[in-house]
């Protein structure tokens, strides 16, 4: 990329050598940063300065985003808790537990009051975070998911795991029964129910199963308005599908990293596909 086209605006240096997850606030000029030594930390990015901090975590946090609306971010750790924190307060709300193994990646949903999770344990979860429980089990993978993320528009998700496979969920089912019993669980101070979601559940299924990686994947994001997935794998390719109504297939595979693919996704505006490895 030439120097007139792009410029390198900041940089940022912590204790912490080694950031683990970073979102950027929906309208603010902050970036959140979740860091190997358990911290959390919070920068204005046109001033570089950090406006706060976040220490509950026992050991690394891997996941870390920011709320669309709320003062809220949602983070998730080596602890195997997923802690929801408001930084208007400054301070934890509350914390989530259910995963068995460290958390890879946690998301709000851009429209209902969920968060999706993903884990070594080999399950992704949704969690109803206004509830402050865990809506659905999804199990499949039969090793680590390494990331999770909601359709912008649909109601779908897709994970990324070292079985080698990119899984898309239909969660329709999820929103009919969570919608309808939003009414009753809103003034309720109920414990969690507790019942078939904890060895999956009958309201999320498996829409497609996306395979041709030859190692584990690292990563799978969806398209802001295309129905097409991106994934980045150990076998140092970046792969790209199309998916329909009825099947979702293999479109291209771009090569060029030589080492693992940790993380890849669409450019939200131009036709851009921007990956990063461990290759440096």
């Amino acid at each position: 990329m030439s120097s007139t086209s792009s410029e390198f605006l900041t940089k940022f240096e912590t204790k912490s050598n080694r950031v683990k997850g970073l979102s950027f606030h929906p309208r603010r000029p902050w970036i959140v940063a979740s860091l190997h030594n358990g911290v959390i930390q919070l920068w204005d990015y046109r001033m570089g300065t950090l406006l706060d901090r976040f220490e509950e975590h026992e050991g690394p946090v891997r996941g870390v985003h920011f709320h669309q609306v709320q003062p809220l971010l949602v983070s998730g750790g080596d602890d195997y808790k997923i802690k929801v924190w408001n930084y208007k307060l400054r301070r934890c709300l509350f914390t989530l537990l259910g995963h068995l193994d460290y958390i890879r990646t946690v998301q709000f949903h851009h429209e209902y009051p969920w968060i999706v999770s993903s884990s070594d344990d080999q399950t992704v979860r949704i969690w109803d975070w206004q509830a402050r429980n865990c809506l659905s089990v999804l199990t499949g993978h039969n090793h680590y998911v390494m990331s999770v993320q909601f359709h912008p528009k649909d109601d779908l998700i897709v994970s990324a795991s070292l079985d080698q496979t990119v899984r898309v969920w239909d969660v329709s089912g999820l929103k009919k029964k969570a919608v309808g019993s939003s009414d009753e669980s809103m003034g309720s101070n109920s414990a969690p129910k507790i019942g078939a979601d904890l060895f999956g559940s009958t309201d999320t299924t498996v829409k497609y199963l996306l395979e041709g990686h030859d190692r584990g994947v690292n990563w799978a994001s969806f398209h802001h308005t295309l129905p097409l997935i991106v994934s980045g794998a150990d076998d140092r390719q970046v792969k790209l599908w199309r998916m329909n109504d009825s099947k979702a297939w293999e479109v291209d595979t771009l090569r060029g990293h030589v080492n693992n693919v940790s993380c890849v996704m669409f450019h939200p505006k131009q036709e851009l596909i921007i990956s990063n490895s461990e290759d440096k």
